[in-house]
Order: structure tokens, then C-alpha cells, then sequence
């Protein structure tokens, strides 16, 4: 069954999504905008635990699963027993597990295929921090939160997005913001774009596109797709009246499904 996983799947690029420009020949590492980082055997592994519910397997399929992406048995093995160690895996009855961490990950690349959909009414969220005194950690955990959430800063401490997203602050960062909804004077479109640069966001997706449509071998089609889906999570989930032309979103998020449900069919037995 395994064997199969890797076949191409028939992507369509009907989104409106025009190819880049190449600037290298060997599109299996570097296309236009995007260089694919090398896979390691703990890349690979948390590509297949990642797209999979539920996030575990046992050494012999994780095993399988590499073999067919060029990455050998003990350098397997040995990414297994640095991963329990480093917290990212749990082990039981020979099953390996993904930590809570990782599980939270996994939460948020399955939020990332999510769009939001109905109107928009022109308002946008504004959260503007308050704090001061802050140690440095405390300071970046309220930038990755934000960050994640898909907002952008204006400037130092003040962030904003379109108001097109069930969203509140977690617990740990709500006593740090003042929130409040705008409707700004400027143009939306130039907002969207000085906060989000939303055209260069799509540049990558459609060289991304490309890259996972020519992969020649399953282990430069699993790192494509590994990087799309990152990619995905990096989506400003703009509303539609924000998205530059041929926006990639749509065929980025059906491409990831399509491999996705056929590596999961093909590894489940299903």
C-alpha cells in the first residue's frame, strides 16, 4: 500500500495562480521565491505525524513511511530516541505519539486549511499593548501570540487585522492589551498590504505550487509539501475584498488535502 502514497496527485491550479519566474534549473530545492529546507529524518517524521489523526504510529510504519522518502532504518531509529528525549514524541506499547506541544502545532496547521467565509463589514481589530515592564520572554510569547492570530504591527506595540476572525487574547496576554475596533480613514487594500505584504505571501505560494507539481522523487514531493503547509499557517486570512489577484490560498489548501488524505488512506489501510 505504502508504496502508492507518493503518486502524483492531480493538483489544479485553477485559482487564477500564473507560475513564477524560475531562477534555478534544479527545481528540487529552489524555485523563484522559495528554498525547500533539506529533509531530515525528524522532518519526515513530523510531516507524517502532523497530517495524521490520530498523531501516532508504530517504529514499523514510521519506519515504512521513510523508507519510501530515502531516509534509511537507523537514521530513523535514532531521530525516534533524540524526539522521546527532546519531549516532541511519547512512546508506549511501541507506539510513538506526538507531545502536547507538537498536538498544539498540529491544531493550528489544521486551523490553517480553515477560510474564513461571509461578509465583511469594513472594521478592523485593534490591539494595542499596555503593558510596560516586561521581562523579554514574556515580551516574545505576546509577539508569537499575535503573530499567530494573524495580526500585523502597525508600529511598536500596536497591531491590527480585518475584523473577519472569531478571535480573543488568550488568559496569558489579556491583561496586556486594550482592544478595540476601527474603521480606519486610509484605504483598506494599502492597510492590508503595509501590514501583511499579502502579494509577497502569494509570489511563494504559487512557486510552492509549482515545486510540489514538478517534485521528481517522494522525498522532494513530501518536502514541498511539508513547506506549504508551514506556508499555510502564515496565511493573513484576509478578507476577500483584500486578496491581491490570482491568490493562491484556495489551490495551496486543496493540493495539502489531496496528499494528505492519500498518504493517510495509503498508510491506514484504508
Amino acid at each position: 500500500m505504502i508504496e502508492h502514497m507518493f503518486d502524483r496527485v492531480n493538483m489544479r491550479h485553477d485559482d487564477g495562480v500564473q507560475p513564477g519566474q524560475d531562477v534555478e534549473s534544479h527545481l528540487g530545492t529552489h524555485l523563484g521565491t522559495v528554498r525547500l529546507r533539506p529533509l531530515t529524518a525528524r522532518s519526515a517524521i513530523l510531516s507524517m505525524l502532523l497530517g495524521a489523526h490520530p498523531p501516532s504510529a508504530t517504529v514499523s510504519e514510521v519506519v515504512a513511511f521513510a523508507r519510501h522518502v530515502g531516509i534509511n532504518d537507523s537514521a530513523v531509529r535514532a531521530a525516534l530516541t533524540r524526539m522521546v528525549g527532546a519531549g516532541d514524541l511519547h512512546r508506549e506499547n511501541g507506539v510513538y505519539t506526538l507531545s502536547d506541544r507538537l498536538i498544539d502545532r498540529q491544531r493550528r496547521q489544521d486551523e490553517a486549511m480553515q477560510v474564513p467565509t461571509g461578509d465583511w463589514n469594513g472594521a478592523w481589530r485593534v490591539a494595542a499593548v499596555i503593558a510596560t515592564g516586561k521581562d523579554p520572554a514574556t515580551r516574545l510569547h505576546l509577539r508569537r501570540s499575535m503573530l499567530g492570530a494573524h495580526f500585523g504591527e502597525l508600529r511598536e506595540g500596536v497591531w491590527m487585522r480585518p475584523d473577519n476572525l472569531a478571535w480573543s487574547p488568550a488568559p496569558e496576554i489579556a491583561d496586556d492589551l486594550e482592544l478595540l475596533r476601527a474603521r480606519p480613514d486610509r484605504n483598506a487594500v494599502g492597510l492590508a498590504h503595509e501590514l501583511f505584504q499579502p502579494q509577497r505571501w502569494a509570489a511563494t505560494g504559487r512557486d510552492l505550487l509549482r515545486l510540489a507539481d514538478r517534485a521528481p522523487t517522494p522525498r522532494e514531493r513530501l518536502t514541498a509539501f511539508a513547506s506549504i503547509v508551514r506556508h499555510l499557517t502564515h496565511d493573513p486570512l484576509l478578507p476577500e475584498a483584500l486578496l491581491p489577484e490570482d491568490w493562491p490560498g484556495g489551490a495551496l489548501r486543496r493540493a495539502y488535502d489531496a496528499f494528505r488524505d492519500e498518504v493517510a488512506r495509503e498508510w491506514r489501510g484504508g
